[in-house]
């Protein structure tokens, strides 16, 4: 065999080999990190204008995507929305009073969760870390945070927040939300400049 022959099949090995570590990397990836009711997510992220990813990762940090799920503190369902959280968003975005008793279901879950996620990005005038922060300590706590100057609403600044629990929570969600981008972004053709931006200003 030809010096330059055994270059071109030396070339060709070395591309499968890195097309196979590639393949097996994403397969490994997302297996490791699934994304289960794709369909409501992708549909309430169109509807409230939300990154999927977003939504996706707060349910994996919330329940891991298990249904039949009630945290100590009375949480239900994919989202984790407490009772009197959940009555209020039936109430202010005017959903059917059936919602209240079918929290476990994943469709009323995901989408009561996605509302309350667009609204709190409007509270937040589209601070995605203050929502995420939002989510899991409440409105109220956050806004105080940020008005007694406790904590700017930036990235950066987390570790001025007062809960240890929402500091972690935040760093979690933003963890599997650049995990499911990465993983899913293409498939589900969002490219970057429509990722919205997470942890800067608006």
């Amino acid at each position: 065999m030809s010096f330059w022959r055994k270059k071109r099949v030396f070339a060709l090995f070395l591309a499968a080999f890195v097309i196979f570590m590639f393949l097996s990397s994403s397969m490994v990836g997302r297996m490791l990190y699934p994304i289960r009711f794709e369909e409501d997510i992708k549909l309430n992220s169109e509807k409230y204008e939300l990154d999927p990813f977003l939504i996706a990762a707060i349910i994996r940090v919330e329940s891991n995507f298990k249904v039949d799920i009630e945290s100590k503190k009375g949480a239900f369902g994919l989202m984790q929305l407490m009772p009197d959280t959940s009555e209020w968003i039936v109430e202010m975005g005017h959903f059917s009073p059936e919602y209240k008793q079918n929290l476990h279901n994943p469709k009323v879950s995901i989408q009561l969760g996605s509302w309350y996620l667009n609204w709190l990005h409007k509270q937040f005038k589209g601070n995605t870390v203050a929502v995420i922060a939002g989510y899991n300590a409440g409105q109220g706590n956050v806004n105080r945070w940020m008005q007694n100057n406790e904590w700017d609403g930036t990235l950066e600044r987390t570790d001025a927040i007062p809960f240890g629990e929402t500091r972690h929570y935040i760093q979690r969600v933003l963890y599997y939300y650049n995990k499911y981008h990465k993983l899913y972004a293409q498939e589900w053709g969002m490219s970057e400049h429509k990722q919205k931006s997470i942890g800067q200003a608006p």
